[in-house]
């Protein structure tokens, strides 16, 4: 998978894989389905920086949390 390559697909790997680091146990929070690929790049640095950090703590999860949340498009 090569995540330079802005897709749907790669989006919703990116937020599942942040679902699972971030130990988001209300998985509707971050939905995939509820992301735009406009806002790949955002997104995939938060990812990049989840993935290359590994420990974290709980005031760094929950910050990373509401930075993906505004990425999260109105229903």
């Amino acid at each position: 998978m090569n995540l330079n390559e802005v897709s749907e697909q790669n989006l919703s790997f990116m937020v599942e894989e942040l679902m699972n680091d971030l130990q988001v146990i209300n998985r509707g929070v971050l939905d995939p389905k509820y992301f735009d690929v406009k806002d790949y790049h955002e997104i995939k640095s938060v990812y990049e920086m989840v993935k290359s950090k590994g420990q974290l703590s709980v005031p760094e999860i929950q910050a990373i949390i509401e930075e993906l949340r505004k990425y999260r498009v109105k229903e």
